[in-house]
């Protein structure tokens, strides 16, 4: 026979690698050898091959090689992450190509349009694998969204959440503006940028003078609801106690409060605090009882609670807002100034802090088993400085994020009852048997997966007003809540879900706080919003200390 005198990888290696299938050289089936088995990290579905994966699979197949030489019973399982991110962004821009919008479709069809592009797109790593020799039992290949993983990742949740690890509540949040979803920490990649450092003047109530504030965002004055100083600045000690500024362009008087949090030699001293888009002016929000006011739509566009600049991008209003302060004579100066800046991973957006009703998983006792792991070398790190390191992250560890909103993904299995609550099951089935062992009385409608209409708008709670009183949430929090159920539930524009609780049905903030007969306090809210030709009126309960949607009844007919 005739030796080729260059090698020619195209007709080797194919005819070796098919070879190899044929005869089933990389299956596994359980029998009485020792089994020996890696489970591949599996890749984004919409991912190519890239040299980590190079690096981390190269190294798999060898150690799964050297198992079946040594006579184990070796597998190594494939498969691949359905990505719900960077999937449903792709298949929303393959939709626009043809002129569909995501908003105009069901979610039943938008999934028929996902799963279309995965079989026809996906799983590129996968072959790429094939094509570089990889020795997967491909017969046994996975996909984080087929049924008996899908029937997994139901069960855990339901399990983890009986045990009370997973909860829901209300909590500042990476948003991502360009799919429209809160992220979890790890999903967020922080990135050197350049920017401006502007030095902004609020003028003091009752004198000719006024307090310079640096920021990033001059954007985020609209929602500006406190100015904090430290209380051991010397400069500032002329502030009477009772001070209070007033928010460029906006107008609005706002408190000036102080705390050790502000770092004296950083900037002015002076800090803005803006509750709904900082995480520690959240916790600063809190500490003192500031409003919060978010301001931004979920797409990152100005929403009207303000007034101003209204359906303006975020960006484009930073460039507009500079020049409307230099003319105003607000803007002291500009420095060139250079910080880290968080960006969505799978949009590569930059994220914004966001007060938001998610899920979380609660990381505290998981984390101690993994902790207690590493640091009696149970697992041991190469090199071991990395120990430490290690143990930093998991001590600091906070409660993850695991709610999306998004249409791509298993779906949280919480069954929302039509007089408000939720059950948390498996199936339909064992939630209704669940609803109906918790009802105070009567029988309850088959559970959904959203409150449905209540034609009649005749499901009220016996109520009562009461005074605001410690660990409640606030107002502008409740009414946050209360919106983004609107927005969700009534199909409503940003636009409109922010005119939502503005009537004086109850007080000039169109809600009041209220007790049932169970001794629930609740946020209480009108709701009367015209969509179209259609008027929507009813009403919606927030827990005061939760924030779940107790209530949310509504009837629609005919306007005009």
């Amino acid at each position: 026979m005739q030796i080729a005198d260059k090698y020619a990888p195209q007709e080797i290696e194919q005819k070796w690698y098919d070879y190899w299938e044929r005869h089933g050289l990389f299956h596994s089936e359980p029998d009485a050898r020792e089994p020996y088995t890696i489970v591949i990290p599996p890749p984004n579905v919409t991912g190519m091959l890239h040299m980590g994966h190079m690096l981390n699979n190269t190294l798999q197949d060898v150690l799964i090689r050297r198992a079946r030489m040594q006579g184990k019973n070796a597998c190594w399982v494939p498969g691949m992450d359905h990505a719900s991110i960077a999937t449903e962004a792709k298949v929303v821009a393959k939709l626009k190509e043809r002129g569909i919008e995501k908003s105009s479709l069901t979610r039943e069809k938008f999934l028929e349009y996902a799963w279309e592009w995965k079989e026809q797109y996906g799983g590129v790593i996968l072959r790429q694998l094939r094509k570089l020799g990889a020795s997967c039992d491909w017969d046994r290949t996975c996909f984080t969204m087929d049924d008996i993983r899908t029937e997994g990742v139901i069960k855990v949740f339901c399990d983890l959440y009986r045990k009370g690890r997973i909860y829901r509540g209300v909590r500042m949040v990476n948003w991502d503006p360009a799919a429209r979803t809160a992220l979890s920490d790890e999903e967020v990649v922080f990135k050197e940028s350049h920017g401006k450092l502007y030095y902004l003047r609020y003028a003091v109530e009752g004198t000719d003078k006024y307090l310079v504030v640096a920021t990033t965002r001059p954007e985020t004055i609209l929602g500006d609801t406190a100015l904090c100083v430290n209380p051991d600045d010397e400069r500032y000690e002329w502030l009477p106690q009772d001070a209070r500024v007033v928010v460029p362009l906006v107008g609005r008087s706002i408190p000036v409060i102080r705390d050790t949090y502000v770092d004296i030699a950083f900037g002015t001293g002076a800090l803005k605090v803006t509750p709904a888009h900082d995480v520690n002016d959240y916790m600063l929000g809190e500490k003192y009882g500031l409003e919060t006011i978010d301001i931004f739509n979920d797409d990152g566009t100005i929403n009207g609670k303000v007034g101003i600049y209204e359906g303006m991008d975020r960006f484009e209003l930073r460039r507009v807002i500079e020049g409307d302060l230099q003319r105003a004579g607000l803007l002291e100066k500009t420095e060139e100034y250079t910080n880290n800046v968080g960006y969505s991973e799978r949009t590569g957006v930059a994220i914004e802090p966001k007060l938001s009703m998610q899920w979380f998983l609660s990381m505290e006792e998981l984390a101690k088993p993994a902790t207690r792991a590493v640091m009696e070398d149970e697992i041991r790190f190469v090199p071991e400085k990395y120990k430490n390191i290690y143990r930093h992250w998991m001590e600091n560890i906070k409660d993850w994020c695991i709610s999306r909103q998004l249409w791509w993904g298993q779906r949280i299995p919480a069954y929302y009852l039509p007089k408000g609550g939720y059950v948390v099951a498996e199936t339909a089935e064992e939630a209704l048997a669940l609803a109906r062992e918790n009802a105070a009385s009567g029988p309850v409608q088959t559970p959904s997966v959203s409150a449905p209409v209540n034609e009649d708008a005749s499901v009220w709670m016996d109520v009562r007003e009461v005074e605001p009183g410690p660990g409640e949430i606030s107002l502008a929090e409740a009414k946050e809540i209360m919106r983004s159920a609107a927005q969700e539930e009534l199909g409503l524009t940003g636009a409109e879900a922010a005119a939502v609780g503005t009537a004086e049905d109850f007080d000039e903030a169109g809600a009041r706080l209220v007790e049932d007969n169970a001794g629930r306090r609740m946020w209480e809210f009108a709701v009367e919003v015209d969509v179209g030709d259609t008027h929507i009126s009813g009403g919606v309960f927030v827990d005061a200390y939760t924030g779940e949607i107790v209530l949310f009844d509504y009837a629609s007919g005919g306007n005009g």
